[in-house]
């Protein structure tokens, strides 16, 4: 366990600061909880006064002081991705889809401000935590899976985050879509990485 800990440093490095950050949201009241996170939110206020604390600081937080999932689904899917494409890759793809699916959720917000459909309160939403990233690297894992199950996988992940797109979407759904979109759109820093075997070739012959 610890050997395949070391294999992944940036996911288990990452977690262990989001178990921290969720011990000290369980020791606030709730009503400071709302006030502490707002300020390190990627909300339309804080992008245009301070974007790149902003940026830093809603992936070192998650919504609802729930933690122990998230561990799961790190181990699942970003210490895969980190593991087969190295450190550096990983995180490109975790900044590029944490960053641009943020833009276009806040940049679908805005529209709907300025259109009325939304109220101008809504640039102090709550838009934090680590869903962004985590859907850029469940995309770029498909380039990880060889024909025939490539079609397969996609055919879960995209119905996952399209769906909520049919019917009232939110900013968020919007930006779940969009780092799916980014995700996928990361294939050249997945080229000489390999794939996942395909099951059906056989394993190359020992004998002399």
């Amino acid at each position: 366990m610890t050997a395949y800990v070391r294999s992944a440093p940036g996911t288990y490095v990452w977690l262990l600061i989001l178990f921290v950050t969720t011990v000290a949201l369980h020791h606030m009241s709730p009503q400071f909880e709302q006030t502490f996170l707002r300020h390190r939110s990627t909300n339309l206020r804080e992008l245009s006064s301070r974007p790149v604390h902003a940026f830093v600081a809603s992936a070192l937080w998650t919504d609802g002081g729930h933690w122990l999932p998230y561990a799961g689904l790190y181990t699942v899917f970003h210490a895969q991705a980190e593991r087969w494409l190295g450190t550096a890759r990983w995180l490109a793809v975790c900044v590029a889809a944490h960053v641009l699916a943020t833009l276009a959720g806040e940049g679908a917000l805005l529209w709907a401000i300025r259109d009325g459909a939304a109220p101008y309160s809504a640039v102090n939403a709550l838009d934090i935590g680590v869903s962004y990233a985590l859907a850029g690297v469940v995309a770029v894992l498909t380039y990880r899976i060889a024909a025939p199950w490539r079609p397969a996988y996609l055919a879960v992940v995209l119905p996952v985050y399209t769906l909520p797109l049919t019917a009232a979407p939110t900013f968020t759904d919007v930006g779940h879509f969009s780092a799916v979109l980014v995700g996928l759109a990361c294939r050249p820093l997945t080229r000489g990485r390999g794939k996942t075997r395909n099951p059906k070739e056989t394993a190359p012959s020992t004998s002399g």
